[in-house]
């Protein structure tokens, strides 16, 4: 809790720094006060940045090393802490989903698939209202930054051709991606299976399948909005 108050601290008071952000080294940040003209009759880089340094050319107050290392320092401190926060704040909070047995369960499982302890994926069909059907496997880890629409309701949760599988059932497209959780095993005798890249284990997703595989498991899931909805969870194995 410590840990989290003083992150929060660290955000709301901005203690970034316009200048450590924008300078990756503190070289650049005295290229960046030198005139076209220093150049030009010193024929040195570093005499130029010498005289930029100790204030006798360049344009304006120039930061001295230490500065701008404190600076630096309090920049990566800022970003570290944002990061922080934003793990620590789930895409499901504060959402009431008592009615949606679905978003409930992802909500559940949101946690542990954000510490890396959870790997999931979701299959789902879907047929809209003019009988169009789409289908496809979905990294939920992967599509976890920009879910809070889809707890809400405001998005209707549905797969794309970015995802790990994609099948448009009138146009007969199908894709499939590798993502940062997935690779795609495409076998014509063995089927479908996703490999987790954390443990290199195999996910079957064949529904004739007795078990998806070590360490996972398949849940199906009732939604209205959708034809079919399918999880598959895989408790990963963290290398020592």
């Amino acid at each position: 809790m410590e840990t989290q108050s003083h992150a929060m601290e660290l955000v709301s008071n901005s203690l970034h720094d316009g200048i450590a952000m924008k300078y990756d080294t503190y070289e650049k940040y005295l290229d960046d006060l030198i005139k076209p003209i220093d150049l030009f009759y010193l024929e040195d880089q570093d005499v130029a940045r010498e005289l930029v340094e100790i204030g006798w050319r360049g344009q304006g107050d120039t930061l001295k090393r230490e500065d701008f290392e404190a600076r630096k320092q309090k920049a990566e401190m800022f970003k570290q802490a944002k990061s922080m926060t934003q793990q620590q704040t789930l895409c499901s909070e504060g959402v009431d989903l008592a009615n949606f047995p679905f978003r409930q369960h992802l909500a559940r499982i949101e946690k542990p698939v954000r510490d890396g302890r959870l790997a999931v994926i979701i299959f789902i069909r879907h047929v809209n209202s003019r009988g169009q059907e789409i289908s496809g496997y979905i990294d939920y880890g992967h599509r976890l930054k920009r879910f809070r629409a889809y707890f809400t309701g405001e998005r209707l949760l549905l797969p794309k051709p970015s995802d790990l599988s994609y099948y448009n059932w009138e146009t007969q497209t199908l894709k499939s991606n590798a993502t940062s959780n997935f690779e795609v095993i495409a076998d014509n005798v063995a089927g479908l299976h996703f490999k987790n890249k954390r443990d290199r284990k195999l996910i079957n997703v064949d529904p004739r399948a007795e078990n998806p595989g070590d360490k996972s498991k398949r849940i199906d899931l009732p939604d209205d909005s959708y034809h079919q909805v399918v999880i598959f969870e895989h408790e990963t194995r963290r290398k020592n």
